[in-house]
């Protein structure tokens, strides 16, 4: 790189060590979490065969229990540590489904935002000096409609949660439109999990199991895709529009 490439060389354009601090602590972070076995306690067996403990414990140190169950669910989705339905169907269990909900929701926006501003301020600068016009366009078109798309890749439950908290990083979505339709995209699924734990106690009564599946049956898949095409209709309207216009 000569001279004056390193004067017009624009900041963040190269990773440095100092950036990749906070990816470097999730990465850490995750991998002592399963090293140290932490994902055998994630499961529908721990409810099962400590579920009296469980519910003891968090009646007779409820502000704790409610505190603890938010800090490690937002830890959970900021170390992207597989497992969150299990904590979502348990926050049905012990607190039911109205603040169930809650909790699960505002943890687990708390959480990626965390993975979202540790993408940012360590991936953004260098994707936008490396990535091309193509990109760049894409870019553009995402942020004009970013609380549409974002809407979308929430509801729609396919896409991997860890890659809907990277990719809006790296696109220049502004954080209170990330935060916002986090929020607001998670809720239908964490009530539909949280609405499984709430009536947990009865299944483990009858010796079963829980149906994770059920957010794919239609009588619950069908209305959230519903939501998620209603999230692209600004999208659809402005190209509409911006077709119209290039029209006359």
């Amino acid at each position: 790189m000569t001279s004056n490439d390193s004067q017009t060389a624009k900041p963040g354009a190269s990773l440095s060590l100092r950036r990749l601090l906070p990816v470097a602590l999730i990465i850490a972070g995750f991998t002592a979490f399963i090293a140290s076995g932490g994902a055998d306690y994630i499961s529908f067996e721990t409810l099962s065969n400590h579920r009296e403990e469980i519910i003891h414990w968090c009646e007779t140190n409820m502000v704790l229990a409610v505190v603890s169950f938010i800090v490690i669910y937002t830890l959970m989705t900021a170390l992207s540590i597989p497992g969150a339905v299990w904590i979502t169907i348990s926050g049905g269990f012990i607190f039911g489904l109205g603040q169930g909900v809650i909790y699960v929701v505002l943890a687990a926006t708390c959480g990626a935002t965390l993975i979202f501003l540790a993408a940012r301020y360590a991936f953004a600068d260098y994707f936008h000096a490396k990535a091309g016009p193509a990109l760049h366009r894409m870019e553009d078109g995402f942020r004009k409609n970013a609380m549409s798309y974002l809407l979308f890749l929430r509801l729609v439950p396919v896409f991997p949660f860890w890659l809907v908290n990277l990719v809006p990083a790296l696109l220049g979505v502004p954080m209170r439109t990330y935060i916002i339709a986090t929020f607001f995209g998670i809720m239908p699924g964490s009530l539909v999990f949280c609405w499984v734990g709430s009536g947990l106690g009865v299944v483990l009564d009858q010796g079963e199991k829980p149906d994770l599946g059920i957010i794919f049956e239609p009588a619950i898949l069908y209305p959230m895709i519903g939501l998620a095409i209603l999230s692209l209709i600004p999208v659809i309207y402005n190209r509409i529009k911006s077709l119209h216009q290039n029209n006359t």
